[in-house]
């Protein structure tokens, strides 16, 4: 933890990493796999849900079958893949994270995103020393964050859990952070709507900046600005 006690989980896709258009595109390739027609950035953000085969069920009008959902999952990640190399990270990110990280503070990256393609991924930005710890997804895909949100803060040894911020741009990354007992601060540039958003019942913002603010109250100290 930082000296401030105050200690930032970053999430990932859609948050510190834009790749909305690649995954609204791989998941428009998914639904076309079996015979769904595609959706827009709007319509996705209200549809979308985890664990992801809910989803699905929201554009299909039921549960995908095993079998489709693995077609589906496969045509995913096969399309997400190709085009995430055209993402970038979200504008101001690597002055929020060396600010954070200049005033001593703390902050790790949980993710969904695969973890043998995050680390390189992340490193490949220049951006992995700003974070205490970086984890992703370890097991298949289409979870919840809840269960892999308890080891992330059991590995960070955190002691006082009320302390530890969870930024994100997913109602999931709420439910998660609630489960530990953490606070949460939801984007708006990600996968949900602002409505969705804010049925979390969580503070919702239209930037990672008023997200880090939102931080900065909880640290009791805000950081001084260039």
């Amino acid at each position: 933890m930082g000296k401030q006690g105050t200690h930032i989980v970053w999430d990932w896709n859609g948050t510190l990493f834009h790749d909305i258009d690649a995954v609204v595109g791989a998941s428009n390739a998914a639904f076309a796999e079996i015979g769904l027609g595609p959706v827009t950035v709007e319509q996705y953000r209200e549809l979308y849900c985890v664990p992801v085969p809910r989803f699905y069920e929201r554009r299909l009008g039921r549960l995908p079958t095993e079998s489709e959902w693995l077609v589906m999952d496969a045509a995913f990640q096969r399309h997400y893949t190709a085009h995430r190399v055209g993402c970038g990270l979200t504008d101001g990110v690597e002055a929020l994270l060396a600010g954070w990280r200049g005033a001593g503070r703390s902050q790790s990256l949980l993710s969904m995103f695969g973890h043998e393609e995050l680390v390189p991924l992340v490193r490949a930005f220049g951006i992995d020393a700003s974070f205490t710890l970086v984890e992703g997804r370890t097991g298949p895909s289409g979870g919840t964050k809840a269960e892999a949100m308890a080891r992330h803060v059991a590995a960070l040894g955190v002691l006082d859990v009320s302390r530890v911020l969870v930024i994100g741009d997913a109602v999931d990354d709420a439910v998660a952070a609630r489960s530990v007992g953490a606070g949460a601060v939801l984007y708006t540039g990600g996968s949900h709507s602002r409505a969705a958003l804010e049925g979390a019942g969580v503070p919702v913002v239209d930037s990672l900046a008023e997200a880090v603010a939102v931080a900065e109250e909880l640290a009791g100290q805000p950081l001084r600005r260039r």
